[in-house]
């Protein structure tokens, strides 16, 4: 069967390499969807960086756009807020547009000074101190979920330990109702999906109306937060924040959303992807088991690995002459943070998944500069504690047919990935 698999891998890859060498420059379109459900958006990354690393794309899905592909200049793009915003007011932080009625405001998609204040709301939640106490609880839900898994044939990885982890970790984030927590996970995806015939929901409307159900629902919750002493889930923290406590309905919503995507894709599909890159690379998965201790840095290697986001978008406030090309005021400029983990002039066999790397946070998974991710410890704390409880349990974990992976240029995920305990 894996050789079957590897097999018709090889040759979509080939013919995606062929594509991105014999198609010209100026029709590269990086931000189609469809090149990341595929996997065939690498090659196109890799001649970006070497003939075109600041990129214009004329027309597309999401109109016209610069790509950003190498890691140094996608650092410049982000510590330069004096010419880059990430306002909502100005189109946000995702390469699509959502129309000015529909959009909601969160803090990582603010300029200075309102980021800093509300960013800081919630920081003490990712505390050394609080992240030591959510390690107790992560383990004993791991380990539970763990020893629920069937041996001995085929189940859907996807549902039945990523999701169903990140959103239990949600769900004591916020101190939501445990018996709905599933609706975080569809609130998630509706957020993040692009709406069409074939997608999680119809149109942007039929988008927003699942979203402005997921504010109600908070709404309740917050009311009775607000009334309460103050608590030590994102929701108390927020209703009792000088900061944030007064926010009008789409900032609130975006917040929230922020968190629940924040909280849910990253740690959920670098969940899968670490079970997918080490049965790419078995040699890295008998390293692991023969010397558990590699796991402090194998975590950070496989969310540069994966890159769960694949971008983060910009827009010029002013025109502004980078790397030689000319950006105008109201550009949108996207920094491909998956383009940036396979530049070779920064790391090191960047295509290779080496899982005691000298220096494995060198990635930009979770972005750089004052957007950098809030959360980032408590993924990696996620990865850290399910992979010892995997190695305590299980031998491997076999994927047995290749993932479908979502419709996505900014969430770079799995729907599904079959795998099977050995019983």
């Amino acid at each position: 069967m894996h050789g079957t698999i590897d097999s018709a891998q090889t040759i979509n890859q080939k013919a995606a390499r062929e594509m991105a060498q014999s198609t010209p420059l100026a029709q590269f379109n990086p931000g189609d969807p469809e090149l990341f459900r595929s996997d065939a958006f690498w090659p196109y990354f890799d001649r970006l960086r070497k003939e075109d690393p600041v990129h214009y794309c004329k027309d597309s899905m999401f109109g016209p756009y610069w790509s950003v592909t190498k890691y140094n200049d996608i650092m410049d793009i982000e510590t330069n807020h004096a010419v880059f915003s990430s306002a909502s007011s100005l189109g946000g932080i995702t390469i699509r547009d959502i129309a000015p009625e529909l959009r909601s405001e969160s803090f990582i998609a603010m300029d200075q000074p309102r980021h800093a204040a509300q960013r800081k709301t919630v920081a003490p939640m990712f505390t050394p101190t609080h992240l030591d106490q959510l390690a107790i609880s992560i383990r004993r839900r791991a380990v539970e979920c763990l020893d629920k898994l069937p041996k001995g044939e085929v189940f859907d990885w996807v549902d039945q330990v990523s999701i169903e982890l990140t959103t239990q970790m949600l769900a004591v984030l916020f101190d939501f109702p445990w018996e709905d927590r599933r609706k975080l996970t569809r609130w998630s995806d509706v957020a993040t999906t692009i709406p069409g015939p074939d997608g999680l929901v119809p149109t942007d409307e039929a988008r927003q109306t699942e979203l402005l159900e997921c504010a109600a629902y908070f709404g309740k919750l917050w009311k009775e937060r607000i009334n309460q002493p103050p608590k030590s889930d994102l929701l108390s923290m927020m209703a009792h924040s000088e900061a944030t406590r007064d926010m009008d309905p789409k900032n609130f919503l975006g917040n929230l959303i922020l968190l629940i995507v924040g909280g849910n894709d990253t740690t959920r599909n670098t969940m899968t992807g670490s079970i997918y890159a080490l049965n790419k690379n078995p040699d890295q998965y008998r390293k692991l088991r023969e010397n558990p201790a590699l796991i402090d840095s194998f975590v950070p290697e496989v969310i540069r690995w994966q890159t769960p986001l694949a971008h983060m978008r910009r827009t010029a406030l002013q025109d502004f002459e980078f790397r030689g090309r000319q950006i105008k005021k109201g550009d949108k400029v996207v920094m491909w943070y998956v383009s940036g983990n396979r530049d070779e002039e920064v790391i090191d066999r960047p295509y290779e998944f080496i899982i005691d790397r000298a220096r494995p946070r060198t990635h930009l998974s979770f972005g750089f500069g004052i957007h950098r991710c809030v959360g980032l410890r408590l993924a990696e704390l996620q990865l850290k504690i399910i992979w010892e409880e995997i190695l305590k349990r299980f031998d491997t974990i076999e994927v047995v047919d290749e993932p479908r992976r979502v419709y996505s240029s900014f969430v770079k995920g799995y729907e599904t990935l079959p795998v099977r305990i050995a019983g």
